[in-house]
C-alpha cells in the first residue's frame, strides 16, 4: 500500500496511526488501515452555514435540475411509503436514511415492530457489553475469587476475562482519543445530548462506565519524569501539552452525555461485536454524520432513540464498506487499491488530457484518493455538505460507483487549475479541496454517469 510516517498525509503517501494494532478478519493476518487523516482548515464557513440543520424540503431538490438522485430520490422513495398510509410527511421525511440504508423496509405497517425490535437488542448489547463487564470490573479485588491461579491479570490466556478486559480498554482509548475530535467545524458533539442513555446513567448501577474505564486507564498510563533538580513531572501520554482549545472535548459534568460520548458508546459496540476488524480510525468520521442526522431530527421519537438508530445504520453501512479498511484486500477487485486505480481509469476515459498530466507530474491516486474513498468524502466538505453527498451516494443504486464518478467530478472541476499548476500547488489543491458547492459537483458527476 503506501509507506507510514507519523500518522500523517505525506506526499509518499497516506499513513495510518503509528501505534494500531495488527488485526484482520477472522483467516486474515493483514492489518486495517487507520485512516488518521486531519480536516482540512480550509472549510471556514459562516457561523450560520456551520450550524445549519441539514433538513432541506422535498421541492428544494425537485427544483434543481441535473442533481442526481439525492435526496429527491429519497423523497420519491417516502412518497411510496406515504401512499401505504404512512401518516405525516415528517415522519416519512425522518425514515429516509434508515431506509435507503436497509434498517427499515418501504413498508410502513412493519416499522414500528421493527424499531421496537432492534432498539430493544441494543439495550441488550449495552447491558451485555458495558454494564455487566462493568459490575464486574466494579467488584474485582472484593473477593479473592476475582484472582485465581487460573485466572489473574497477567494471564495471557485469550480466554481470560482479565486479558479481554485490557485489550478491550486499547481499543476503547483510541475511539476516544478520535470522538473527542469530531468534527471540530461544529459544536454539536461537544454539547449535552437531550436524551442521555439511562441505562448508563441509572444512580442504581454501580458498574464501571466507559467514562471511568477511560479516567482509569489514562491515569494508570501516566508516565513521571524527572529533571536534573529532581522535580517530578506528572504527563499523561494521552493529552497534549500544548495550549490548544481545539485539542480534545472535554468531559461534562456526572449525569450529562455529550454527544461524543454516544459516539463512542456506538463504536466501543461495535467493536465488541466485530472482533475481526474492531475498530479502525476513520470509522468515527463514518458513525459522525449518520449520528448527527438522527440527533438532530426535528421529531422528538428519532432524537430520543438516535444512538440505537444510529448503531444499525453504521452496522449496515460497514458491511458495504469495511473492504476499504482491510490492508488484506487492498489488491483485490473490492479492495481499495483496486477503487483508486479506478478514479484514474474513469478520468481517463472522460478527461485524457488531465489525466495524462497526473501521470506526467506522478501524482498517483493513493496521495488523494485514499482519503477520499476511505471516509466517504467526509474531511473535504462541512458536515451539511458531506450528508447531502451522501444522501446522493445512498440513494443511487451503485452507490459506490456512483462515488467514483464524484470523485472524477471534483478532478474534473478544478482541470484548469491541475493543468496550469505543478505537483507542489496541484498536491494542495487535492488534498485540500477547492470548491466548496457541492451541489455543483454532484450535478457534474451526474452528467458523467449519463454519459457513459
Amino acid at each position: 500500500m503506501t509507506e507510514t510516517e507519523g500518522g500523517r498525509l505525506t506526499a509518499s503517501g497516506i499513513t495510518g496511526h503509528p501505534e494500531a494494532q495488527r488485526r484482520g478478519l477472522p483467516g486474515l493476518k493483514e492489518t486495517p488501515h487507520h485512516v488518521n487523516l486531519g480536516r482540512s482548515q480550509r472549510h471556514q464557513a459562516p457561523a450560520e452555514r456551520a450550524r445549519s440543520r441539514f433538513c432541506f424540503p422535498p421541492e428544494a431538490f425537485a427544483q434543481r435540475p441535473g442533481v442526481p438522485r439525492g435526496r429527491g430520490a429519497v423523497v420519491a422513495a417516502g412518497a411510496a411509503v406515504a401512499a401505504q398510509g404512512s401518516g405525516s410527511q415528517h415522519h416519512v421525511e425522518s425514515a429516509q436514511e434508515p431506509i435507503l440504508l436497509n434498517y427499515l423496509p418501504l413498508e410502513r405497517d412493519s416499522w414500528d415492530s421493527i424499531l421496537a425490535k432492534q432498539r430493544g437488542l441494543y439495550s441488550q448489547f449495552l447491558r451485555e457489553m458495558i454494564i455487566q463487564p462493568g459490575i464486574a470490573k466494579a467488584n474485582m479485588g472484593v473477593s479473592r475469587e476475582d484472582v485465581t491461579f487460573e485466572d489473574h491479570p497477567l494471564n495471557p490466556n485469550p480466554d481470560s476475562r482479565w486479558n479481554t478486559y485490557f485489550k478491550d480498554n486499547e481499543v476503547l482509548l483510541q475511539i476516544d482519543k478520535d470522538v473527542r475530535r469530531l468534527c471540530p467545524d461544529i459544536s454539536f458533539f461537544q454539547r449535552a445530548t437531550e436524551y442521555p442513555c439511562l441505562l448508563i446513567l441509572d444512580p442504581q448501577n454501580e458498574f464501571e462506565t466507559l467514562r471511568k474505564r477511560v479516567e482509569q486507564t489514562t491515569l494508570k498510563s501516566q508516565t513521571v519524569a524527572r529533571n536534573r533538580s529532581g522535580v517530578t513531572n506528572m504527563s499523561s501520554p494521552h493529552k497534549n501539552n500544548a495550549p490548544s482549545a481545539l485539542n480534545e472535548y472535554e468531559v461534562l459534568p456526572n449525569g450529562c452525555e455529550a454527544h461524543w460520548e454516544v459516539v463512542e458508546r456506538i463504536l466501543f459496540i461495535y467493536a465488541k461485536l466485530n472482533p475481526g476488524i474492531a475498530y479502525v480510525q476513520g470509522m468515527n468520521e463514518i458513525v459522525g454524520p449518520l449520528y448527527y442526522t438522527f440527533a438532530t431530527d426535528p421529531n422528538s421519537e428519532w432524537k430520543e432513540h438516535a444512538e440505537a438508530d444510529t448503531f444499525f445504520c453504521f452496522t449496515n453501512l460497514m458491511a458495504e464498506i469495511r473492504d476499504n479498511f482491510i490492508k488484506s484486500l487492498d489488491d483485490s477487485q473490492c479492495g481499495i487499491t483496486y477503487k483508486m486505480e479506478k478514479v484514474y481509469s474513469t478520468l481517463k476515459e472522460k478527461d485524457v488530457e488531465l489525466y495524462l498530466k497526473l501521470q506526467e507530474q506522478s501524482i498517483k491516486p493513493q496521495f488523494f484518493a485514499f482519503r477520499w474513498l476511505t471516509l466517504l468524502l467526509s474531511q473535504e466538505f462541512l458536515l451539511p455538505d458531506v450528508i447531502r453527498i451522501w444522501d446522493s451516494l445512498f440513494a443511487d443504486g451503485n452507490r459506490f460507483d456512483f462515488l467514483l464518478l464524484v470523485c472524477c467530478a471534483m478532478l474534473i472541476l478544478i482541470r484548469e487549475q491541475l493543468l496550469k499548476g505543478d505537483f507542489t500547488v496541484n498536491m494542495r489543491l487535492l488534498q485540500d479541496y477547492p470548491i466548496s458547492d457541492v451541489c455543483k459537483i454532484l450535478q457534474k458527476a451526474k452528467e458523467l454517469q449519463d454519459s457513459k
